[in-house]
């Protein structure tokens, strides 16, 4: 294949991702408000402490093991390496997979009695399931994209999220609405998982059987399918390569394990009621959908660049590929950082309008600071990725996550849950230090972005005052009732104030050239929003 052909096979096939990726992810914090609502913010502390465990299955099954495989199946040369790669690989996932099975399902009590609320078994013994069903998806999604068909794996990722989706609302509105525990509608939340998985592999199987792809599934001389060498080979790779690129991608996800771990054992340690930490606990949650909204925002344009940045690479173009390294980075800082100061600053009417009131909005405000300090640091993990280093920014996230856990034991009993918001914020700013120092190294060039983190900051600071200034006008209108409907309309006008606010700023300030802003996404639009022609460089 040419490198030219290469390239937009890349492109073509990481759009049709991004786009399964991007709808998946909106799915997944949607949700979360309107269950939050109909479960209250003890039942959404229930669901959210088993999460994490959920999200390690789906990054096996959808990011990190079919990565790894596609990449091995494009090279492999005949049909019988194809085929040992299969099997082996296929194998090698069953293992994973039954023994984080029998781990969670033998260990969920003392699992449960860990995080401190022995509950929990029932919840964790359900989703243990979902590991069962991890190898099949991982082995086709891999397949798939081994052959360079990314649709298979973008409709099955769809829906996934989905069936489950649908499943946790259902379940949590027949469940509450026939007198069951909040635990028992968590766990019935969590069977969300099983039926979104199973539908997400019948997607996959159905393309199997309509393209008749059988062939890499049907064993010849299977005897020579296991030599030992080639066999420990693909071994190697899968396991290092495999789980480097699956811990990479759990940078949030192991923020949040690290919470459910001890976060509400050590609020309990300070003397507060079991019954209030879990409803303080779900307070704090309310977080997760707003950081993962407001990552999505940030990344969304960011990523676009990064199959850019790997067929730079293939072709060797050294200053071409430097230009999109550093549009990447300063995208990811200037929109994370429009979407984390905008949030901020209308914090209280959008946690009214989601979540029915204001509890904790002060938590929830410091919490935003994640989503810049992530978007920044998944961008540079996609980009260490597209320059083909994996194993370097899985380490780095490991440390991430052992900070995070140590600072929660140092802050948490004297700060609360404001402590638990410090400790992702400071772990994170870890993670991306490290990775930062990196890629500097990596590139052995200057890598300056003071004019543009000026520039940024002054479009923040105008888009804040602006809002703080809309706010205090709009909020007569609480006098007359409906506190939640107000809050709602304030926050919809900010968002769409804020947003042009923002964007105005960052246009006449020049921090994006035309010449950038045409490689990325709506960028040849948001051009022609601001003519003056003279005043862009």
């Amino acid at each position: 294949m040419q490198p030219a052909q290469q390239s937009r096979l890349l492109v073509r096939g990481a759009f049709v991702l991004a786009i399964a990726a991007l709808l998946t992810k909106i799915l997944s914090a949607v949700y979360r408000v309107p269950f939050q609502n109909i479960v209250g913010d003890t039942g959404f502390y229930i669901y959210q402490q088993v999460y994490p465990i959920y999200g390690v299955a789906l990054v096996l099954a959808t990011t990190g093991f079919p990565v790894i495989l596609s990449k091995l199946y494009t090279e492999q040369k005949s049909q019988l390496e194809k085929q040992r790669l299969m099997v082996v690989s296929t194998i090698f996932f069953f293992v994973i997979g039954a023994a984080m099975f029998l781990f969670l399902y033998y260990g969920a009590e003392t699992i449960a009695r860990f995080m401190d609320d022995p509950q929990l078994a029932l919840l964790i013994r359900v989703i243990s399931v979902v590991f069962l069903i991890m190898p099949i998806a991982a082995m086709l999604r891999g397949y798939y994209q081994g052959e360079g068909n990314m649709v298979p794996t973008a409709y099955s990722q769809v829906g996934e999220q989905f069936v489950r989706v649908a499943t946790i609302l259902i379940t949590a509105v027949m469940f509450m609405r026939a007198g069951s525990s909040l635990y028992e509608v968590g766990a019935g939340a969590v069977f969300g998982s099983v039926t979104g998985g199973i539908v997400g592999v019948v997607i996959l199987l159905a393309f199997i059987w309509i393209k008749k792809d059988f062939d890499v599934f049907r064993l010849k001389e299977s005897g020579r399918l296991f030599k030992y060498k080639e066999v420990l080979a693909l071994l190697k790779v899968l396991v290092i390569q495999g789980f480097a690129i699956c811990i990479s991608s759990m940078l949030l996800l192991l923020m949040q394990l690290a919470d459910s771990l001890n976060l509400y054992s050590l609020l309990i340690s300070t003397g507060i009621n079991g019954e209030d930490a879990k409803g303080i606990k779900g307070i704090y949650d309310r977080g997760q959908p707003l950081i993962q909204l407001g990552t999505v925002v940030a990344t969304s344009m960011s990523l676009s660049l990064v199959p850019l940045i790997a067929s730079e690479r293939m072709r060797n173009s050294v200053e071409t590929l430097k230009q999109h390294i550093q549009l990447a980075i300063r995208v990811s800082f200037v929109v994370g950082l429009g979407a984390t100061v905008g949030l901020m600053a209308i914090m209280e009417p959008t946690n009214t309008m989601l979540f029915e009131n204001s509890e904790g909005s002060g938590v929830l405000s410091i919490i935003t600071i994640t989503i810049l300090l992530s978007s920044i640091i998944m961008t540079l993990i996609a980009i260490f990725q597209g320059l083909g280093e994996t194993v370097f920014p899985a380490i780095a996230v490991l440390v991430g996550f052992v900070c995070k856990y140590s600072f929660n034991l140092m802050l948490i009993p004297t700060y609360g849950t404001t402590g638990a918001a410090w400790a992702s914020n400071l772990s994170l700013a870890a993670v991306l230090l490290i990775l930062f120092f990196r890629m500097r190294r990596k590139r052995k060039g200057r890598m300056n972005f003071l004019p543009l983190t000026a520039r940024a900051l002054t479009a923040a600071a105008v888009m804040y005052i602006v809002l703080h200034g809309f706010l205090s006008i709009t909020d007569f209108m609480y006098a007359f009732g409906h506190p939640r409907l107000i809050a709602t309309m304030q926050s919809l006008a900010a968002v769409v104030l804020g947003a042009f606010t923002y964007l105005l700023v960052i246009i006449r300030t020049k921090v994006f050239s035309i010449e950038e802003l045409v490689l990325l996404p709506f960028g040849s639009k948001i051009m022609h929003l601001f003519p003056p022609k003279r005043n862009r460089r």
